[in-house]
């Protein structure tokens, strides 16, 4: 599949964008659910999933819920999750093979920890809330112009679930952990509150989610 069968078209995203953007958010989905979220019939739907599937971004799954037959859901691919990663992920990569091997660990991470920093500082521009929740909202949107697709949800207790359906980072996260600790602490920095990773797509999970909870001086002023 070519780039411009899931690109945006006249302001509007491809069908086969919507599906893949679904699947990244809900992890899978049938035929049917399809059919709701494009508004068109089976036989379109199919003709998508065909398309998709055969570019390899796609895969059916079988799932058997008790007895009878069963029925099949569609999730998305390693390679799907690539297309929403940096472009540049390739040369990012070999560089910081290249520190790690020259230049040791400590090295390492010590430029980790700069562009951290670097990053911090643009996404403050956008994030400039007085409230948590405001500001985890607009940490949200300042994602999402960047191409990562998100929800955040307050919690009972007053916590914020920041969640991320794709990397930015994919490849090079799946080679050096040490990038989901660079991105969770310049999240920490950008909203002055304490944030836990708590589900990795690195771990296998469907995605990433960060815990936001309010600062002891926060939660007293």
């Amino acid at each position: 599949m070519s780039t411009q069968t899931l690109s945006h078209s006249g302001g509007k995203e491809s069908p086969t964008r919507q599906i893949i953007e679904h699947l990244q958010r809900h992890g899978t989905a049938t035929v049917k659910e399809m059919e709701a979220l494009l508004g068109v019939t089976t036989t379109a739907v199919r003709q998508h999933i065909n398309t998709l599937t055969a570019e390899g971004y796609i895969r059916r799954q079988s799932v058997h819920n008790g007895v009878g037959r069963p029925h099949h859901v569609y999730a998305m691919t390693d390679k799907a999750q690539e297309l929403f990663g940096c472009h540049c992920d390739d040369l990012a990569l070999t560089l910081l093979q290249e520190v790690f091997n020259i230049e040791g660990p400590a090295r390492a991470q010590m430029l980790l920890d700069r562009v951290g920093n670097r990053l911090a500082q643009r996404y403050a521009g956008s994030v400039r809330g007085l409230g948590l929740q405001q500001r985890v909202a607009e940490m949200a949107g300042a994602l999402e112009e960047r191409g990562v697709l998100t929800d955040n949800i307050v919690q009972a207790d007053g916590s914020i679930i920041l969640t991320a359906y794709n990397c930015p980072y994919h490849e090079l996260a799946q080679q050096h952990r040490e990038i989901c600790d660079m991105d969770e602490k310049m999240m920490r920095s950008v909203l002055g509150s304490e944030v836990t990773l708590s589900a990795c797509m690195m771990d296998g999970h469907s995605r990433c989610s960060f815990v936001v909870r309010p600062t002891a001086i926060a939660a007293a002023a």
